[in-house]
């Protein structure tokens, strides 16, 4: 990522590109702390302090950052793996890269996690890891839980994991056994659309046993770890917002299988989409209410439809940290930022669709002009259209009349409509209704839709209070 503000239309994609900011040099061009102090404070350090107690106390943490995609988790994360790096060391995994989004299953983040810490276990210590490889014992128990799959692969026709007995040999060929079976594992974690059924459900039915094995090598890897650095295994698992990744998926692995995380002996941070926390069956989620910390919308509007001064502002010092603001002709900026409801990933791709707009037709002026900014709201308004259409939640069919509803009442302050239901779970999954601090709203470009279909009515002078015209 370019980490210089973008002076033409041609640099702008360089600066605007979406991915979370990763490096102290990102940090320093690019974040903006008004942004949290639009949104009602910094969560982050609420984490921070958390992880601290608990490192000091002995216990472990288990706490979420939820958040609409698009409002800067990952980079808040970033942030905080820099401010508790004296106390932990992370091990971050993707949803998206490390498994696959369509069909994972419970075990399968078990099942990463412990090979992700057996490997950086044994790293060097120079490359953060502690220099030291699990027992041979551990070693030999890992390989005899993945042995006892033989059978039912045979059964399910299926092809059988890279594991074979290792009683009697010496552990360094027990490390290259076990370094042989993750190798298998995570092809079978990866391409689990393949996986048989029988297996899965196998799997499941020992989820106890492997737990308890799980514990065994994340408390003999933390004390190794401890020995050379003072520090704890902290795993932070990203992208579970992300679009794509079913919502039976999500429910499966916090709140069916909330015990697999309640029940293992190390520090774990993830970071999940808000509408999870909306959902009726919220109270099940394996985290503590004071440890599920949300990062809300930075409102472009207040509760009443005005404008929501710091919250604008907030949003153009972010962009102009990024791109010069002369590229852009008069009012273009504020009408992006309305656009956007306040999320970051929204206005970078209006942004950029707009700048290309203008190369394309060859600006004389070199700006980004009213008329590339409509042209760039409407696309970003017929995707917010396309979202709304009906959808499962896997129970039955929510249909787009019962979301238009919920969401006229929304925009009219009805704070009953504020309580979780399985249709608020899925305007908030989709990004139609937003969450600020202690009040829901509805987003700008769908507040123009409500008002095409005649929902919304118009306001004075054809404005359309809390939309974009």
């Amino acid at each position: 990522m370019q980490t210089t503000r973008a002076n033409s239309l041609d640099e702008i994609y360089l600066t605007l590109n979406p991915d979370p900011l990763e490096t102290q040099e990102e940090i320093d061009a690019f974040y903006r702390k008004e942004l949290n102090e639009a949104r009602g404070g910094d969560k982050i350090g609420r984490l921070q302090l958390g992880l601290e107690r608990a490192f000091k106390q002995g216990i472990f943490f288990k706490g979420c950052l939820m958040g609409h995609p698009g409002v800067g988790k990952s980079t808040e994360l970033t942030r905080l793996i820099q401010k508790v790096n004296n106390k932990f060391s992370v091990i971050r995994f993707d949803v998206r890269t490390d498994l696959n989004p369509s069909s994972f299953n419970p075990l399968d983040v078990l099942l990463l996690m412990m090979i992700e810490v057996t490997k950086k276990t044994g790293m060097p210590i120079a490359e953060g890891g502690a220099g030291k490889k699990p027992s041979s014992k551990m070693l030999q128990e890992i390989l005899d839980w993945f042995a006892t799959e033989k059978t039912i692969r045979i059964s399910a026709g299926e092809a059988a994991i890279a594991v074979s007995a290792g009683a009697g040999v010496k552990e360094d060929s027990l490390w290259d056994k076990v370094l042989g079976l993750f190798a298998s594992l995570k092809g079978d974690i990866k391409y689990s659309h393949i996986r048989k059924k029988e297996i899965t459900e196998y799997r499941l039915a020992r989820t106890t046993n492997l737990i308890e094995v799980a514990n065994r090598l994340l408390n003999e890897c933390n004390q190794y770890l401890r020995e050379v650095s003072d520090r704890d295994w902290l795993f932070i698992g990203e992208d579970f917002d992300k679009a794509g990744i079913p919502v039976q998926s999500l429910e499966s692995l916090f709140i069916t299988y909330a015990n697999i995380f309640a029940e293992l002996d190390t520090h774990l941070i993830f970071n999940l989409p808000i509408s999870l926390y909306s959902s009726p069956k919220a109270i099940q989620l394996p985290f503590p209410h004071e440890e599920s910390l949300i990062i809300p919308d930075t409102p472009v509007f207040n509760e009443d439809r005005s404008p929501n001064a710091k919250g604008r502002q907030a949003i153009r010092e972010v962009l102009a940290v990024r791109v010069d603001p002369n590229l852009f002709e008069i009012d273009t900026i504020e009408r992006l930022i309305v656009a956007s409801g306040g999320n970051l990933r929204d206005l970078f791709s209006m942004t950029n669709y707009a700048a290309d707009t203008a190369i394309l037709r060859e600006s004389d002026n070199g700006k980004i002009s009213n008329e590339d900014v409509t042209i760039a709201i409407n696309n970003m308004r017929t995707e917010y259209e396309r979202r709304l259409g009906g959808s499962s939640d896997g129970e039955s069919e929510i249909v787009y009349p019962d979301k238009a509803d919920l969401m006229k009442r929304i925009y009219d302050g009805d704070k009953d409509a504020q309580i979780p239901t399985r249709i608020l779970y899925m305007l908030l999954n989709c990004r139609a209704v937003q969450d600020f601090n202690g009040w829901l709203g509805v987003h700008p470009l769908v507040v123009d839709l409500l008002n095409a279909q005649g929902r919304i009515p118009d306001g004075a002078q054809g404005v359309i209070p809390g939309g974009t015209t």
